[in-house]
C-alpha cells in the first residue's frame, strides 16, 4: 500500500511525508515526490513523463525522519501529533524529479514492490510548473491607488492564475501595524509574515503566526495615515521592507478567475482609516457592561461542587468576579449534554426535561447552579468545540449527531464529496459542521438551545476554529477550502451569537480564532500560552495589534495558562496590566488533576509561591477593575460607534510622534488612560514615555508634562498609569481606595 497526496495535509507551515514539495513548482524548479508506504513495501519507483514523451523510471529512497515534518510541537495536545508524524516519516519514500519547465505538463505515478514479490501500481497525477508574468489577471483597486506602477505580476500554471504580486511604497518615517492579532511585533516594518488562520500552540511571540489574521494594515507616522485591505479570504503574504527597504511586497492567492480586490483608505487619523475598513468587513457591536468584570476559569473545575467551591473562595477573600467560564462541563462527545447526565438519544434537540442528573453525579443540578451564580451576580459561559468527535467510535447521542451530519450532508466536504475529517492535531479525524450554511448553523445550535433558554447560560467559549486544512475542501456557500477555511471561525462565532440573541441574550462569545469579518462577533482572547515574561510581552503586542484591526473586546489568560504556576511577581504584574485591558480573565490548562494543582486563582498562586502579597494585591486590583467598569463601558460604546479602539497603541492618538515607537508596549485604554505595563522582573520603577500634553499620575495626583520620558514608581498594586489631565476630574474617584 502506498499513499501520495500532492498537497499533503494542508498544514500551512509544514510539509508532510506523502506530498509533493513544492506542491506548486515554479519554472526551473525540480520537485521532491514523497509517498507513504506500508511496512511490507520493499521498493518504490516513479514513472515520470513530460507531455507525451516516454516515461522515465525514477527509483525512490527511504526518507530520514525530519523534526519539521508535520509541524513542530510543544507538549500538550500537540505531543501526540508530533509522535504520529515521526512514525509516518519512518514509512516515507522520496525521489527528486528533473527540472520542470513552464508550458509543459508532467504526469507521474508510483509502483510499489511488495515483500512477497507482488507489484502494485497507483493512479496517475499531473503537475505543471508556474511562471510569473505581467498579465493574465485583474487587480481591482478602490481608493487612492498606491500600487507602485509596473510591479503587478501574475503567477500562472497550466490550469490558470494562482497568485498576484505587487508593491507598495513606504516613506522613511512610516510604521506598519495590523495584519490581525500579532504576537511578534507591533510595528511590522522590516518583517515578513502571512495571513492564514492557524493554531500556533504557545510561543506565539517566536513565530509570525496567529489564530486571528487579517489582510489589513495601518500605515502611520508619515505626513498622513493610510491603510490597505486585500479584499480576500484566501492566503496572503507580506514582506514589509525586509527585502527591499521602502517597499511592501504583497502576494495573494487568487480565485479561478484570477481577480483580486484591493482597497486603500485615507483619512485625517488612524481611527478614520479603521472606520473605512470596518465599513467593509463589519463593525463591532456593543456588549453588556458585565463583560468588563473579572472572568474566572480553570480547566479542572469539572464538577458542580468544585465550581461552587471556587466561587465561594472568591467571596471569602473579597475578590469580586463577574463571569465564570466552565470548560469541563460536557461529556465531550456531544458538547451538548452535561457529563453524567442520563437521557435517551434523540434525532430532535433535547430539552432540559429530557435529562436526569443523578444527585451523586458531577453536575446534580445545572440549572440550580446557574441560578445560584446569577444570584451572586456572576454570568456563566460554557465551552464549545466546532467538531463532531469520531474517536473513540461515537455512541449514544454522539452516534446520532454524527449520522445526521453525514446523511444530511451537513459537513465540510472533501473534493470528492466525502465528509472532511479533521487533519489537525486536536480531536483528529473529527467531522466538521459546515457553518457557512444557515441550515447547518441552525441545526448545530438547536442542540444547545436548552442551555440558554432553560439552564440560563449567558454565553459560550467558542474555542478552536482552526481545524479546516486543505485548499480543495468544499463549503455549502460555494467556496473552496482556499477561500472558505479562514471564514470558518467567523461563521462559528456568528452561529453562537445568533443563538444567544434569538434567546434574548447578548451575543457574548469568547473566541481565539477569526479573520476579517470577526469584528461584530463577540469577545476574543489571545489563545494558549505559557506563564513566562516573554509570553506576557507577546500578549500585549497581540492586544495592541488586534485592536488596530477593530477588535474591541479582547483579553488574554493573564500570566499564561500552561505549565507551572507563575511566580507571584509575574502573576501580579500580569493582573495589574489586565485591569487596564478590555477583558480581565484568568484560566489554567488541564493537568490531569495532579498535585500541586495549577489553577491560576490568587489563592492557589499564593499557596504555591508562598507569597502572602498575592491575595491582598489581587483583591485591590479586582476592586479597582470594578470601579473601572462604567468607564470601560462608555469608552467601548465610543469605539463601537466609530471611534478609536478601546485598547489602542499610542499611534492612534499620536501618529506623528516618533518617540512612541521606542515604547511599543505602552497603550491607551480609552481616551483618558495611558498604561505602561511592567513586563520585566525586579522593576520598582519604570521609564514611561508621555506624548505631548498634560498628564496626571493616577496614584499620586502629580501633574506631568508630556513630550518626553518620566520615571514612575511601579508598586505591584499600583501599576504605572497616567490620565490625560482633561479627563482626570471624572476619574479621580476610580483611583481612590
Amino acid at each position: 500500500m502506498i499513499r501520495h497526496r500532492p498537497y499533503g495535509s494542508g498544514h500551512p507551515y509544514a510539509t508532510t511525508e506523502d506530498q509533493r514539495v513544492p506542491a506548486v513548482p515554479v519554472d526551473g524548479e525540480a520537485v521532491e515526490l514523497r509517498v507513504r508506504a506500508s511496512a511490507n513495501v520493499v521498493a518504490v519507483a516513479c514513472e515520470w513523463t513530460a507531455d507525451d514523451a516516454a516515461p522515465l523510471e525514477l527509483p525512490l529512497t527511504r526518507r530520514e525522519a525530519d523534526a519539521a515534518d508535520g509541524g513542530s510541537a510543544d507538549g500538550g495536545h500537540l505531543a501526540a501529533a508530533q509522535a504520529r508524524a515521526a512514525r509516518a516519516v519512518a514509512g516515507s519514500w522520496a525521489v527528486r524529479t528533473p527540472v520542470l519547465r513552464a508550458g509543459r505538463r508532467y504526469s507521474y505515478r508510483f509502483r510499489a514492490t511488495m515483500a512477497d514479490g507482488g507489484v502494485r501500481t497507483g493512479r496517475w497525477f499531473e503537475v505543471s510548473s508556474a511562471s510569473w508574468s505581467d498579465s493574465g489577471g485583474k487587480l481591482h483597486v478602490s481608493g487612492a491607488d498606491r500600487v507602485v506602477p509596473g510591479t503587478v505580476r501574475w503567477l500562472a500554471d497550466g490550469d490558470g492564475i494562482l497568485r498576484v504580486r505587487f508593491e507598495l511604497a513606504l516613506g522613511p518615517g512610516e510604521h506598519v501595524v495590523g495584519f490581525g492579532e500579532r504576537f511578534d511585533a507591533v510595528d511590522q516594518r522590516g518583517r515578513r509574515l502571512d495571513a492564514v488562520v492557524f493554531e500556533q500552540y504557545k510561543s506565539q511571540g517566536e513565530h509570525a503566526r496567529t489564530y486571528l489574521p487579517m489582510p489589513f494594515a495601518l500605515v502611520v507616522g508619515g505626513a498622513a495615515s493610510w491603510g490597505w485591505h486585500v479584499d480576500t479570504s484566501r492566503r496572503t503574504w507580506y514582506d514589509v521592507g525586509a527585502t527591499t527597504p521602502g517597499r511592501v511586497l504583497v502576494e495573494a492567492e487568487t480565485g479561478p478567475d484570477g481577480e483580486l480586490g484591493l482597497r486603500f483608505y485615507d483619512g485625517d487619523a488612524p481611527a478614520a482609516i479603521l472606520r473605512g475598513f470596518l465599513g467593509d468587513v463589519g463593525r463591532p457591536v456593543e456588549l453588556p457592561s458585565w463583560v468588563f468584570r473579572l472572568w474566572a476559569s480553570g480547566n479542572e473545575w469539572n464538577t458542580q461542587e468544585r465550581v461552587l467551591a471556587e466561587m465561594d473562595r472568591h467571596r471569602e477573600h473579597g475578590i469580586p468576579v463577574g463571569a465564570l467560564v466552565i470548560e469541563a462541563w460536557s461529556d465531550e462527545t456531544t458538547f451538548t449534554a452535561f457529563r453524567g447526565a442520563e437521557y435517551e438519544p434523540s434525532e430532535d434537540p433535547h430539552r432540559l426535561a429530557d435529562y436526569t442528573f443523578p444527585p451523586d453525579g458531577p453536575w446534580p443540578d445545572p440549572k440550580g447552579l446557574v441560578d445560584e451564580l446569577h444570584r451572586r451576580d456572576v454570568k456563566v459561559l460554557l465551552w464549545q468545540i466546532p467538531l463532531q468527535k469520531m474517536r473513540p467510535h461515537p455512541r449514544h447521542q454522539a452516534a446520532v449527531d454524527a449520522r445526521q451530519l453525514v446523511e444530511r450532508g451537513y459537513g465540510v466536504r472533501e473534493p470528492d464529496g466525502r465528509p472532511y475529517r479533521n487533519r489537525g492535531w486536536w480531536f483528529p479525524l473529527a467531522l466538521m459542521p459546515d457553518l457557512s450554511a444557515p441550515e447547518v448553523r441552525d441545526w448545530w445550535t438547536a442542540k444547545r438551545r436548552y442551555l440558554v433558554e432553560e439552564v440560563g447560560v449567558d454565553g459560550f467559549k467558542t474555542d478552536g476554529g482552526e481545524h479546516a486544512w486543505g485548499h480543495d475542501l468544499r463549503y455549502a456557500d460555494g467556496r473552496d477550502g482556499a477561500a472558505g477555511n479562514g471564514l470558518f471561525p467567523v461563521h462559528y462565532a456568528r452561529a453562537f451569537g445568533d443563538l444567544l440573541e434569538s434567546c434574548g441574550k447578548a451575543p457574548v462569545t469568547f473566541s481565539r480564532a477569526g479573520f476579517a469579518g470577526s469584528q461584530p462577533h463577540g469577545v476574543f482572547w489571545a489563545g494558549d500560552e505559557d506563564s513566562t515574561w516573554a509570553a506576557f510581552r507577546s500578549s500585549i503586542r497581540a492586544g495592541i495589534t488586534a485592536s488596530a484591526c477593530g477588535i474591541v473586546y479582547w483579553g488574554w489568560d493573564l500570566a499564561g495558562f500552561s505549565g507551572g504556576v507563575p511566580g507571584a511577581e509575574l502573576y501580579l504584574r500580569a493582573a495589574g496590566a489586565s485591569v487596564f485591558m478590555p477583558i480581565m480573565q484568568y484560566h489554567s490548562e488541564f493537568n490531569h488533576h495532579r498535585t500541586p494543582i495549577r489553577d491560576r486563582t490568587p489563592w492557589n498562586v499564593a499557596a504555591q509561591t508562598g507569597d502572602d502579597r498575592v491575595i491582598p494585591v489581587f483583591r485591590r486590583l479586582a476592586e479597582l477593575r470594578e470601579r473601572l467598569v462604567p468607564y470601560l463601558a462608555e469608552q467601548a460604546r465610543q469605539a463601537v460607534g466609530g471611534g478609536a479602539p478601546l485598547m489602542r497603541g499610542l499611534f492612534f492618538d499620536h501618529p506623528r510622534d516618533p518617540g512612541i515607537w521606542r515604547y511599543p508596549l505602552q497603550y491607551k485604554l480609552g481616551d483618558a488612560l495611558l498604561v505602561a505595563p511592567v513586563t520585566e522582573p525586579d522593576m520598582p520603577e519604570v521609564t514611561v514615555y508621555l506624548p505631548e500634553g498634560e498628564w496626571i499620575d493616577v496614584w499620586t495626583g502629580a501633574a506631568l508634562t508630556g513630550g518626553g520620558e518620566v520615571r514612575l514608581p511601579a508598586a505591584l498594586d499600583r501599576p504605572p498609569v497616567v490620565c490625560a489631565a482633561a479627563h482626570w476630574t471624572r476619574l479621580t474617584s476610580v483611583f481612590t481606595d
